[in-house]
């Protein structure tokens, strides 16, 4: 199949509508509104539905009732209407509904402005609801990346009944790249036999609901909910690591600050400096393997580097321990990193040869 030349919040939808996505329901935000655009004229064509809700609550809620009807579903948004939607994301998480939930963030907090950003890191990976959820986040670092990932979302959304983000940044989400979509199988999707179908009086009704007064009965749901995130740590684990067994840096990046960062790598193994990278795809659930497998007894040094103040350290640190040393560059408020910067940061850490 040839490659076409795609937006990334276009191809991102066209993505999804592939993967069997029939019903989307969405508020428009810069820098993501060509998602909500692009479903606007796609649905109708194919029979799907497409609601701009009254707000970004309402779009969430939409989004509740049709996943727990069992259909493929999503909302997209940016920072601030993310934030908006966490208590239905959290009610989406406590009922054990699967959907797709796109987040191109921009810069924060409060409406901060509308150029790219990855601080809002700790609110996708760490809940940014109530209670004890995770949703499974993924972190594309090109277009066509967001279009495989996309397909990839659904699915494993409906294999173990979670939530799904994407999150990118307003760079992914508004440059050109060429993509090549595979057409997804979804003649054979797993049977929602929990989903609020209606019964047609042969089986006992199912009710979609995360509210239950009884503690025992809670905490019972919230731990078969923790084994099942202990399933997906085992199975769906992704990352990209590149020359970390002999580095004497290491760069942790993701999303499109990982692209520059490996142009800064580039640069510095043409001054002789070993530098390796670990690019997390899978931001929970962390890629923790990857930083084992790196440290191998040799002394290195790790510069995460992040649109933000620094969230992903933290997990990076965590990862470490007390085997290597965590620096850390980052640039906010919207300014992206360069390779220039990222350069000179490693050579602080690794000296010029």
């Amino acid at each position: 199949m040839s490659k076409v030349l795609m937006k990334g919040n276009e191809a991102l939808a066209e993505a999804a509508i592939r993967a069997g996505c029939r019903h989307f329901f969405g508020y428009p935000i810069t820098p993501q509104t060509e998602v909500s655009a692009y479903m606007a004229k796609k649905m109708p064509k194919i029979g799907g539905t497409f609601l701009q809700a009254e707000s970004e609550v309402a779009a969430i809620n939409m989004v509740y009732g049709a996943g727990g009807a069992g259909v493929r579903v999503m909302t997209s948004s940016s920072s601030p209407g993310i934030s908006l939607k966490q208590e239905g994301i959290s009610y989406i998480a406590g009922a054990d509904v699967p959907c797709v939930i796109v987040n191109i963030v921009r810069g924060g907090p409060g409406l901060g402005g509308i150029q790219p950003a990855q601080s809002d890191y700790f609110q996708a990976t760490k809940g940014g609801g109530h209670g004890d959820y995770h949703l499974v986040v993924l972190a594309p670092s090109s277009i066509q990346e967001m279009v495989d990932l996309t397909s990839d979302a659904f699915d494993i959304g409906d294999k173990y009944r979670c939530p799904v983000m994407i999150m990118g940044d307003g760079m992914l989400g508004q440059m050109m790249e060429p993509v090549e979509f595979k057409d997804a199988d979804v003649s054979n999707l797993p049977e929602k036999t929990w989903a609020t179908t209606g019964t047609g009086m042969k089986r006992k009704k199912n009710i979609i609901n995360s509210l239950f007064l009884e503690a025992s009965e809670l905490e019972k749901l919230v731990l078969e909910r923790q084994e099942r995130y202990a399933e997906i740590a085992k199975n769906e684990v992704r990352y990209e690591a590149v020359d970390v067994e002999d580095a004497d840096v290491v760069l942790v990046a993701y999303g499109t600050t990982s692209r520059i960062a490996k142009t800064a790598m580039a640069k510095a193994k043409e001054m002789g400096l070993k530098v390796g990278i670990i690019r997390p795809i899978t931001l929970w659930p962390f890629p923790f393997e990857a930083f084992n497998n790196a440290l191998n007894g040799k002394d290195k040094k790790f510069l995460c580097v992040e649109m933000s103040t620094g969230q992903m350290i933290e997990d990076v640190k965590l990862a470490v321990g007390d085997k290597a040393e965590v620096h850390f560059f980052g640039r906010t408020g919207g300014i992206v990193p360069t390779p220039k910067e990222i350069l000179n940061k490693i050579i602080e850490l690794g000296g010029a040869k």
